[in-house]
């Protein structure tokens, strides 16, 4: 499984720890959809905020977590953390590995992960992961990648919140192209769960 960052991640991962059986995690491995290149105890790394919300409180083994070590070099950390992923998951025809759950949320501009607007390279990127430099601080991020996100077996996207319900909207038009958009263009099947009005 693949896990986000954001606020709503956040009421995610509170919920799950008050409903879950932690059984059920015994032979889940967990990595990150992105991650910003902050230390692992920064208030901004999505890796604290998993861990604080979600896995310690299911009692998670530490062999089952697979963060992005950002206090390595920044190629370093990406060639680490695509290692580890494809040495967990199986590889389809295009060398891309198969993560069974990838949850992602989505930002009032439609980026998901760490793959925002306007950004050309990541269009044309086989990369399973990749450093980009993102609108807003913490600017430097590690990201799975469109084709990563496209041959994973199932993606949740949680849109909620002030301000998002036009990104939304925007992205499952016919022939949009933001971030959210391509992603779901790329797909047979991606889960939606908003509490939207479309």
């Amino acid at each position: 499984m693949a896990l986000s960052g954001g606020r709503i991640p956040k009421l995610f991962y509170q919920v799950v720890t008050e409903l879950a059986q932690p059984s059920l995690f015994k032979n889940v491995h967990f990595f990150w959809s992105d991650e910003r290149l902050v230390p692992p105890t920064d208030d901004e790394s999505n890796f604290k905020l998993a861990d604080e919300g979600l896995l310690r409180p299911l009692g998670i083994s530490i062999d089952q977590v697979h963060r992005v070590l950002t206090e390595y070099s920044e190629s370093e950390a990406v060639q680490v953390v695509t290692d580890e992923l494809k040495r967990f998951a199986g590889s389809k025809e295009n060398g891309q590995p198969v993560i069974d759950l990838v949850f992602l949320g989505m930002g009032e501009d439609a980026h998901v992960a760490s793959l925002f607007p306007g950004d050309a390279e990541a269009l044309e990127s086989e990369a399973i992961y990749r450093v980009v430099t993102g609108p807003k601080p913490p600017s430097r991020r590690v990201t799975l990648g469109y084709p990563a996100l496209s041959a994973a077996r199932e993606v949740w996207v949680l849109a909620s919140g002030q301000g998002k319900s036009e990104a939304l909207r925007s992205s499952i038009a016919v022939g949009s192209v933001t971030p959210l958009a391509r992603v779901l263009q790329s797909r047979e099947k991606t889960e939606i769960l908003t509490d939207f009005t479309l």
